[in-house]
């Protein structure tokens, strides 16, 4: 009987712990809590070394202290940023000053004026734009990923990486610790030997220590001398050529930047590269890494960043604030779809409302657990008018928002809270029409090569099926 006790006080302690410091997030509380009844004591070990909390939020601000704030007077001389919603393109912003208020004060990137973009789809295009445009670096090559394989395409990147860095180019390399854990030393050692600066973001055995672990550099970022830049959710390896079997086709989206917008993809390079290395950039080299360039386009972009060291959710916020005002469509492409609450209720009232409401998500996906969670919200969001589709031809990794005529986005975040509330993300927003028009025909191409998930059919679903969503459903807020 004392052994009883001594274990049900233990136990009410844990709970009550996760409760206390998870009383801003109810879903996530129960998460952990349902962990913690699975596999008690195991658990709370667990939830002590990944949850996020919000004391190690602050020390990430504060450890990154961001660059930003040293050279913002520097951007903001020479971005033209667009301060007003008629100074938008056409007059789609004429009844829409309360999205353009939103999305101008949720970061600390506005939206700019003065740019030419390219929409980019897969790997292949992807490669052949990102490996012309690191030739032609003069100065710097500043490149992130979460994945960075060691394998053919990955070569031919470090091949590059080397000769520039020989050249006398300073070339930068971060990729996340966890997403790149295998990379082999040698493949690494061939970049230090070469004069390549090149740092892990946050390793596993640090970051478990530290209890940072849970926060994941999820940004694929390249900046050619300041001047051109790439973000989207292609990674570099092989699989993203379709070289994988087991994956087969993989389908993905990028963009190609050149104007203001490249300065706040720079920006977000440059705070990641401190908190990795801990080196600070320093005021004489502004000018190079923030070099003037001639307006050559007048593309309205913004670059939104998001993660533990912002203090804004910008990327879930600027998602639900596009949808909330959408009339005529919202057109989703996204591997994992595990939307929050309020998310979730926006794209059922929208689907209500009789927005026509369109989401690609894979047929086959990476992950079990994650493709059950993702399940367990169709079938309500069916029964509201959504419309689901799974791609068959392969793997869709592409993540793609089209809401009305007014906004499109491509970056690095899924449609996950994982995406909105942990990881480091960054998304391009867009606000040309011949983007958008060219993301709406990639995304009508893509219908094409899916099946239509229909409501009847799906109700269908054994109870086995049914209750793994259920309990995948459970855990979705930490997946």
């Amino acid at each position: 009987m004392f052994w009883l006790v001594i274990i049900l006080l233990v136990f009410t302690f844990q709970a009550a712990t996760i409760l206390l410091l998870e009383f801003r997030n109810p879903a996530k509380a129960v998460a952990w809590l349902f962990i913690l009844f699975c596999v008690p004591l195991i658990g709370f070990v667990v939830y002590y070394f990944v949850a996020q909390d919000y004391n190690k939020r602050k020390k990430v601000r504060k450890g990154g202290s961001r660059i930003f704030r040293e050279i913002r007077e520097t951007i903001w001389e020479q971005a033209h940023i667009v301060e007003h919603a008629d100074q938008m393109s056409g007059s789609r912003y004429t009844h829409q000053h309360r999205l353009f208020n939103m999305l101008s004060h949720l970061s600390e990137s506005p939206i700019t004026g003065c740019n030419r973009s390219q929409v980019l789809t897969n790997g292949e295009e992807t490669f052949e734009a990102m490996l012309r445009a690191m030739e032609q670096a003069k100065h710097h090559l500043h490149v992130e990923f979460y994945i960075f394989r060691d394998d053919v395409i990955s070569t031919k990147f470090q091949d590059v990486m080397i000769r520039k860095a020989k050249e006398g180019v300073k070339v930068r390399l971060i990729c996340d610790g966890l997403g790149s854990h295998k990379m082999s030393w040698s493949f690494i050692r061939k970049f230090q030997d070469a004069g390549v600066e090149f740092h892990y973001f946050l390793p596993p055995l640090i970051a478990t220590i530290d209890r940072r672990v849970n926060y994941r550099n999820h940004r694929k970022i390249v900046v050619v001398d300041g001047r051109i830049g790439f973000v989207g959710g292609i990674n570099i390896g092989d699989d993203y050529l379709g070289q994988y079997p087991e994956v087969g086709f993989w389908r993905d989206t990028h963009v190609q930047i050149e104007g203001d917008a490249v300065y706040f993809l720079q920006n977000t390079f440059l705070n990641d590269w401190k908190l990795a290395s801990g080196e600070q950039i320093t005021e004489p080299q502004l000018t190079e890494l923030f070099p003037p360039h001639i307006c050559s386009g007048n593309e309205r972009i913004q670059i939104l960043a998001s993660g533990p060291d912002q203090d804004w959710d910008a990327i879930q916020e600027m998602c639900f604030g596009a949808i909330s005002v959408a009339c005529e469509r919202i057109y989703i492409t996204t591997p994992y779809f595990i939307p929050d609450p309020a998310l979730y209720e926006a794209i059922k009232t929208a689907a209500v409302s009789g927005v026509d409401v369109k989401i690609i998500i894979p047929y086959q996906s990476d992950s079990r657990l994650v493709h059950l969670a993702s399940m367990s919200y169709v079938e309500e969001l069916l029964r509201a008018g959504v419309k689901f589709y799974q791609y068959r031809k392969g793997f869709v990794h592409a993540k793609v928002l089209i809401v009305d005529d007014l906004l499109a986005t491509v970056g690095t975040a899924n449609m996950d809270m994982r995406s909105f509330f942990c990881n480091f993300e960054l998304t391009a927003v867009l606000f040309e029409m011949s983007s958008m028009e060219r993301l709406t025909e990639d995304f009508e191409r893509d219908l094409d090569q899916c099946s239509q998930i229909e409501v009847k059919v799906f109700q269908q679903r054994s109870r086995w099926q049914k209750g793994a969503e259920m309990l995948s459903r459970m855990l979705s807020p930490l997946l």
